[in-house]
């Protein structure tokens, strides 16, 4: 792994250790709130989550689009009963109607799997599906909540992502969402939550880029839109619902599209009211990113080097995405 993301997560271990040091006489509350926390997520998390909705999506004829989603229990889905609701199957079957072609799905993602658990998700991928077009992995709560060290965390992930190109898979990750949004989690606990969860999610997107990937950025879309409206979490308030999972799917979609080159590449008036793409170092892109939802950060040039140290930072126009009689729909949300 590049040793920009090494001095990265150092940078990090330092900063969260000098919120410690600041904390105080507070850590004893902050221990407290989040065992307090977490007692409240696990006695009302379901036990099990929905069905993987393996299979074949889209009623179109051409050869199928394998499509993968790794991850932890955001990727399953954990909080809605239905698969059509589940992240992974949404974005399968929009990615059938853009394509006119049908996506193969497979979803190889765990409940409460951390980054160490991408090896082994990866490996089990590649044996099922060998010509795979495309993995998704959303990935980094679980890491936050267990107090993984980043440099960790980025390793197992940059080595995912490196493995998966390898073969010729393109990878979208979404990076890690903000914790601080978390309704059983309170001050001075949430404060921290939010620091470190966009801390990770940064290193992320420094870490996939350099391993040739793309990033989405979830942070702020399951951050205030949840502050604001609490169907946006499932029963145990810390998962999302299933209008949680569809707005982090309609952010997620336009990048897996574009990296299959079933989006443009390029600024186009459908993107133009979140911003120009602009070329920019890696750190910098990872920092803005990870500040705002919805930004998706590659590399500057497909042809440069995977380490060459800058990236494209841009936005696009995600879609809304609605579950109609068991078929998934798309709109483009500009028209709403």
């Amino acid at each position: 792994m590049n040793g920009t993301v090494r001095r990265a997560a150092l940078g990090t271990v330092m900063t969260l250790g000098g919120v410690g040091a600041a904390a105080g006489g507070l850590i004893s509350l902050i221990l407290s709130q989040s065992r307090s926390a977490r007692r409240v997520v696990e006695q009302r998390s379901p036990i099990v989550g929905p069905p993987t909705g393996d299979g074949v999506y889209g009623d179109f004829p051409g050869v199928p689009i394998n499509v993968t989603v790794l991850g932890d229990s955001s990727a399953v889905g954990l909080g809605v009963d239905s698969t059509n609701e589940t992240p992974g199957v949404l974005i399968a079957s929009a990615l059938s109607d853009l394509a006119l072609r049908p996506v193969n799905f497979t979803r190889l993602a765990w409940i409460g799997a951390q980054s160490r658990d991408l090896d082994v998700q990866v490996r089990i991928s590649l044996e099922e599906s060998p010509d795979l077009d495309l993995a998704i992995i959303m990935i980094g709560a679980n890491d936050v909540t267990t107090r993984t060290r980043p440099s960790v965390s980025v390793r197992f992930l940059f080595e995912a992502v490196t493995r998966l190109k390898q073969t010729g898979c393109e990878v979208v990750v979404a990076t890690c969402p903000d914790l601080g949004t978390i309704r059983p989690v309170r001050q001075p606990l949430r404060f921290i939550a939010r620091r470190w969860s966009r801390q990770l999610a940064a290193l992320q997107t420094v870490a996939v880029v350099q391993a040739g990937g793309r990033t989405v950025s979830l942070g702020a879309i399951l951050g205030p839109a949840f502050a604001r409206d609490p169907e946006m979490f499932s029963a145990d308030e810390f998962h999302p619902s299933a209008e949680g999972y569809a707005a982090a799917a309609a952010v997620i979609l336009p990048t897996a599209a574009a990296a299959l080159g079933l989006w443009p590449e390029g600024a186009q008036p459908r993107d133009r009211p979140f911003g120009k793409e602009r070329v920019t170092s890696v750190e910098h892109a990872a920092l803005r990113a990870a500040e705002r939802a919805g930004t998706e950060v590659s590399q500057a040039d497909a042809d440069a080097p995977v380490a060459s140290g800058w990236a494209r930072l841009r936005r696009r126009r995600p879609l809304a995405m609605v579950v109609v009689e068991d078929c998934v729909k798309t709109e483009d949300a500009g028209r709403r």
